[in-house]
């Protein structure tokens, strides 16, 4: 009966193998530590403006009479403008921004340090007729930076939204987004803020610059969206994830 022989590698070899196993292993590690970052990263941000239907006002319940139906009356000295929760109006976007900012700074800064060497029996202390204990010690330090930049944003155009709320001071409260088709793409338009009735127009419509607290937004979606975005490892080495 034979028995069966074993192998075993020799052991330059068996060495070798682990190693390159190991590095295998902590490179997929790697790999994987790089992708799950860039999943974080990457996430798209959740979408805070959904739509929404407009709110319907409150009605009151009261009894019908015989010549006067509530909810069929019609206001005949009353300007046709937004009030009421479920009312529409017009915003006229005017938007123009712009900024500039330089710096400028400049830094200048030197050292001299000058050590006699001493003297010994009134003459200095040499060797082969160089003096050595004759110290000096000088330096010289400047800076010079300068910073610039210029902002400058526009935004013109019409959007009209709906009172969502009214507060007990008579702001009201509106709210709405615009969505047009380009082609393959989606481009949308998002505001909302508080308004004071007394400033709407009299053919409903009221300025952006009007709008307190303000919201404005303007993006889109689609190829063309997608084209100018960085893709899934570029925003990840340009996050603060990344250490270096």
């Amino acid at each position: 009966m034979t028995m069966p022989r074993q192998i075993t590698p020799a052991p330059g070899k068996g060495r070798a193998g682990a190693r390159a196993v190991t590095g295998l292993a902590a490179l997929g590690t790697m790999l994987a530590a790089a992708l799950m970052l860039t999943a974080c990263a990457a996430r798209p941000p959740a979408d805070d403006f959904p739509e929404e239907d407009i709110p319907e006002p409150e009605t009151l319940t009261v009894n019908d009479g015989g010549i006067y139906r509530a909810g069929n009356d019609i206001a005949l000295f009353e300007n046709a403008t937004a009030r009421r929760v479920g009312d529409i109006v017009t915003i006229r976007l005017v938007e123009s921004t712009a900024a500039s900012k330089s710096s400028s700074t400049s830094t200048s800064k030197k050292t001299a340090v000058s050590v006699p060497g001493p003297t010994l029996l009134g003459r200095p202390v040499t060797i082969n007729g160089t003096e050595i204990l004759n110290n000096s010690l000088s330096g010289d330090n400047s800076f010079d930076g300068k910073g610039d930049s210029a902002q400058s944003n526009q935004l013109t155009g019409d959007i009209t939204v709906a009172v969502v709320k009214r507060l007990s001071n008579g702001l009201l409260l509106v709210r709405g987004q615009k969505w047009i088709g380009i082609n393959q793409g989606r481009e949308y338009i998002r505001i909302q803020g508080y308004i004071r009735p007394i400033d709407v127009q009299p053919d409903n419509s009221i300025e952006s610059t009007k709008v307190a607290n303000a919201s404005i937004s303007y993006g889109g979606k689609g190829p063309v969206a997608n084209a100018s975005a960085p893709g899934l490892l570029a925003r990840f080495f340009n996050s603060k994830w990344m250490p270096f």
